[in-house]
């Protein structure tokens, strides 16, 4: 049987010019999505690095440091033990049983493994279920600004509205008020999503800030989605609190989004949970079918390791972490302009730049051009963050060093 020619790509092009417009046009759904700022950047630096340019970079919230032996071996051995088939989708009943054990050690949260807790494909896909479960076309989300940009499309996609809270900037930390929240909220908003610890500004919000939200939330109606995956990455004073330990009604109204990409080095691994009323879960468990079913049986295994297992690597992770975060304060102190508000939780500092009189994406892309050290824009993630720059803790050693080296010499040249 003879084969068609192969198509050169002038008779490729001549096609698609050729094919009726609606063909060609992507949905208007699709058109509303847009890439993160640290995947803009990076593209950036790809180009800089093949043109031979040697950069740093101070960006990603990907932590350096090896996911724990013992979490590797359950994973392996899993899969010597032939756990490659599909999984459950609500998640492993071992793994939801481990999750449910966690979340009444560690958060004193009590839920139940069977009706009321999902395991997904990462924090991300998390977010993405619960907002398209509660979500109905033209409904408002109320978003901290500055916050996480990576929120916005997902909101999109579920038919949803972004509506900023504008956060303050206060004794050297961002905070979010109950006067902001009156301020932004509009009766077509349906759901608050926090980030506590928060990115990118590294504010762990306080038990007593959180009261005020919660009776926020109950005064209007509101549900609340918990992104808590930064949660075991705090400094001394502050420590975490999930919203939904305040009361009982907050809890019912409260769906809790965790991973374990963080806490135990497990970025690649795609792995998190979520933990709501039953009735919300089985509304995102319907969302979860039609995507990615949760995570492979191996790795769910791993997970349940890591949560069952001996938690000193957390801890030995999370010191490390705080030497990075000293690193910083002190490596960068004195700079000509240039402010640090110390973190509270998480591994991002939020540099204030207002006093070098540019704006931040300016800024940003002079020290990547000049210093050839690559940081995220605070305007990427709100109006609220203009003034500011994010640069991440989460690799150290040398990297770190040289990268906060070249941020050093490059404010400099700015305030001269």
């Amino acid at each position: 049987m003879r084969r068609a020619p192969a198509l050169t790509s002038p008779d490729r092009t001549a096609i698609q010019s050729s094919m009726p417009a609606l063909i060609r046009k992507p949905s208007d759904r699709s058109s509303l999505l847009h890439p993160t700022a640290v995947n803009s950047i990076l593209a950036e630096v790809r180009r800089l690095k093949i043109e031979g340019r040697d950069i740093v970079s101070l960006m990603r919230g990907e932590p350096d440091l090896p996911t724990p032996p013992h979490i590797v071996e359950a994973g392996i051995r899993a899969l010597g033990d032939g756990r490659t088939t599909y999984p459950d989708n609500r998640g492993e009943p071992a793994l939801r049983e481990a999750i449910a054990a966690k979340l009444v050690r560690a958060n004193a949260l009590r839920y139940d493994a069977e009706s009321e807790i999902l395991v997904t494909t990462g924090a991300t896909l998390g977010i993405y279920s619960a907002l398209t479960a509660v979500l109905n076309d033209g409904d408002e989300v109320m978003l901290p600004d500055p916050i996480y940009d990576a929120y916005q499309s997902p909101v999109r996609l579920a038919g949803g509205r972004a509506r900023p809270v504008r956060a303050r900037l206060e004794g050297n930390r961002f905070c979010l008020n109950r006067e902001a929240l009156e301020s932004a909220w509009t009766p077509s908003c349906k759901v608050l999503l926090l980030n506590t610890p928060w990115n990118p500004v590294g504010t762990v919000l306080r038990e007593e800030e959180l009261t005020g939200i919660a009776d926020f939330l109950e005064q209007r109606n509101l549900l609340l989605i918990s992104d808590e995956i930064y949660e075991a990455i705090t400094y001394e004073p502050h420590r975490h609190v999930s919203p939904a330990t305040l009361s009982e009604a907050i809890r019912e109204r409260c769906i809790l989004v965790n991973s374990l990409s963080k806490t135990y080095a497990m970025t690649g691994w795609r792995v998190g949970y979520c933990a709501a009323a039953k009735h919300l879960i089985q509304a995102m468990l319907l969302v979860l079918q039609q995507s990615s079913r949760g995570p492979a049986l191996f790795v769910q295994d791993a997970a349940a390791t890591a949560l069952t297992g001996p938690q000193d690597c957390v801890a030995r992770m999370r010191d490390e972490y705080a030497r990075r975060r000293a690193q910083v304060l002190k490596q960068l102190k004195g700079t000509p302009g240039v402010g640090v508000l110390p973190p509270e939780g998480g591994f991002f500092a939020m540099l204030d730049v207002r006093d070098l009189r540019l704006p931040s994406e300016e800024l940003r892309r002079r020290l990547l051009r000049d210093q050839g050290v690559a940081v995220v824009h605070g305007a990427a993630y709100g109006e609220g963050g203009e003034g500011t720059l994010r640069i991440s803790f989460a690799s150290g050693g040398e990297n770190l060093t040289r990268g906060l080296n070249r941020l050093r010499e490059g404010f400099e040249e700015v305030a001269a």
